[in-house]
């Protein structure tokens, strides 16, 4: 049985707690945080501390950042790295897993003119694992995680497969640093994602949920039974977190609703959160 999470932008309410009192009475186990650049998720603190204090479970926490610790550009890498240390340890106070990012998001696309990125193979591996070393050591002094997302291939150059990811991790040769996987990205990425799933087991640390069409699960056409059963088979315990956009023919409410019940009859499951 898995446990679901929804990011907070989705859910209907003006604090953290009335999000809370809905996405309970949907079947949800937790909300997925989003942190923003500025050091404004450290900024949130005061309220954030109100919400766990009204007992509102927020295993994690997504980057929502304008640039990201990969970035071409050495003052913006610096600046995501502060941004990212400063973003786990707020998760860590709040009593969470840990932070997820990719390397970059939307910087360029090998698929895309002009095809050649402006930074070389090797000086980006250099990139990747002096930033991933930085936020992993810091993540381990937290006691949280830093979940690393592989993006589609027209979101990211970098880290587009599980494999990838997992290579990269190795080479780190922190368990502080994990993969945050997302159904979406690997809709588009993978040739079997079920077996990418089996294969990365012990490196998967979080998962975020959305279909093929980047609308809720059950709005696309996403093989969710194999999916899930894979997740299931790698011994995954952590929150399934809902990160998507909303299909426009039913009310937003309604459709975040429609996640928890979907993706338990998928997995052959209750809802965790149901009946509350």
């Amino acid at each position: 049985m898995f446990r679901t999470a929804c990011q907070e932008q989705l859910l209907p309410g003006a604090t953290l707690q009335e999000k809370w009192e809905f996405a309970q009475a949907a079947g949800y186990d937790g909300i997925e945080l989003r942190g923003k650049g500025d050091h404004h998720f450290r900024e949130r603190l005061p309220e954030l501390r109100g919400a766990k204090a009204d007992g509102v479970p927020m295993p994690t926490v997504c980057v929502d950042m304008p640039h990201f610790f990969a970035a071409f550009d050495a003052d913006r890498r610096r600046d995501a790295l502060a941004q990212m240390t400063s973003q786990l340890s707020v998760i860590a106070e709040l009593g969470g897993a840990g932070a997820q990012t990719p390397a970059s998001y939307g910087m360029f696309s090998r698929r895309l003119p002009p095809f050649t990125p402006p930074r070389g193979e090797e000086e980006e591996r250099e990139v990747l694992l002096s930033g991933l070393t930085e936020l992993g050591e810091h993540a381990r002094a937290e006691g949280v995680t830093l979940f690393l997302e592989p993006l589609n291939r027209y979101e990211d150059h970098m880290v587009n497969r599980l494999e990838q990811a997992v290579e990269l991790i190795r080479a780190v040769g922190l368990d502080s640093v994990r993969i945050g996987i997302d159904s979406y990205h690997m809709n588009i990425e993978e040739a079997d994602p079920p077996a990418a799933i089996v294969a990365a087991a012990p490196y998967i640390g979080h998962a975020q949920v959305s279909d093929s069409n980047r609308f809720q699960p059950g709005a696309g056409h996403l093989d969710w039974p194999a999916w899930l059963g894979a997740l299931e088979s790698a011994g995954y315990q952590g929150h399934l977190a809902l990160e998507c956009r909303l299909t426009p023919h039913l009310d937003p409410a309604e459709a975040v609703r429609s996640v928890p019940p979907f993706l338990a009859r998928m997995s052959g499951a209750a809802p965790s959160g149901a009946g509350r």
